[in-house]
């Protein structure tokens, strides 16, 4: 926008509002804009609290995973993740990629 025209937009507001009413409309312009940066930032401190939480639960898990592995006495020794479980349900070892694939809800369509 030009000079001119920010100049034409405010006589036009001018003569629609008055002076007397300009400055309160100015104030809750204002405060509507803060509401607004408020309500943003306090958006963008939540994906980070998030994403911070993530990082964290992933460094936990990567110590636990290394922590596991340098209990073992022998390479060749079991971990006790990998043992059956005595109740008959057999273990899923996470740990191996499976070759099944995942179906979407978009794909069942």
């Amino acid at each position: 926008m030009g000079g001119s025209e920010i100049v034409l937009i405010l006589v036009v507001v001018l003569l629609l509002f008055g002076g007397k009413k300009l400055p309160e409309l100015a104030r809750g312009l204002g405060k509507g804009i803060r509401e607004f940066k408020d309500a943003s930032d306090g958006v963008k401190r939540e994906i980070h609290r998030n994403i911070n939480a993530m990082d964290l639960d992933k460094e936990e898990a990567e110590e636990t995973a290394v922590n596991t592995h340098s209990q073992r006495h022998h390479p060749t020794e079991e971990s006790p993740v990998d043992e059956k479980v005595e109740s008959g349900v057999p273990h899923i070892d996470l740990a191996k990629p499976t070759d099944e694939k995942i179906i979407t809800d978009k794909e069942k369509v």
